[in-house]
């Protein structure tokens, strides 16, 4: 699940914050009504920075401790593509123990010089067992769009080399592209000879 954006935990509005739990209520209360284990994810942001990041962060990190357990036993932070870079959601995830959200596509326009296989190093173990297997958002840019415009359809070289930039790691993959289940066929039909690719259970 991935909430709005204007589900804003470290708002410096209180209000924001209150209706921001509300959404998180709603989509937790969804996730237990249908007999889901706590690898059912609902991924946020960090927020704004407001002029002082180190007291942003500071200021997500204490309000979820008032997050509601139901709520906070499925939150992932995922890195974005201005604020916060995948070493802040590290530091985040040092201090509360929330998993980390790897999303490709924010880390390529804003990081701290990391490659793709040094950044797996970095999320990889945030993930504990109850948290089930870690979770990669995925996408390419659009060319000739404004930066943080997602591409109208996978381009699979590029995909092809995201597999191997990321081996050995095995890890579910979200694809946030425009024309989604053409994309999504494509994709599948690439790692079906990769052996981290788990094949459908077919029912009898």
């Amino acid at each position: 699940m991935h909430p709005d954006q204007f589900t804003i935990i470290n708002s410096m509005d209180n209000s924001v914050f209150e209706r921001s739990v509300s959404e998180l209520v709603y989509h937790a209360e969804v996730l237990d009504s249908m007999g889901l284990d706590t690898s059912a994810k609902i991924q946020i942001h960090v927020g704004g920075v407001y002029g002082d990041k180190k007291k942003s962060m500071e200021r997500f990190i204490k309000r979820l401790e008032r997050i509601p357990e139901a709520v906070a036993r499925r939150l992932v932070v995922e890195n974005d593509d201005r604020n916060y870079t995948l070493r802040d959601c590290i530091d985040i995830s040092r201090e509360i123990g929330l998993p980390v959200l790897f999303d490709l596509f924010h880390h390529e326009t804003n990081n701290l010089g990391e490659s793709v296989g040094e950044a797996f190093s970095m999320f990889y173990g945030t993930w504990r067992r109850k948290d089930g297997i870690p979770m990669v958002d995925y996408s390419s840019p659009r060319l000739g769009a404004r930066t943080g415009s997602h591409a109208e359809s996978i381009d699979l070289k590029l995909f092809r080399r995201f597999l191997e930039e990321t081996r050995p790691y095995d890890f579910d993959i979200m694809l946030e592209i425009k024309d989604k289940e053409h994309s999504a066929l494509k994709a599948v039909e690439l790692v079906r000879g990769d052996e981290r690719f788990q094949q459908p259970i077919s029912v009898q």
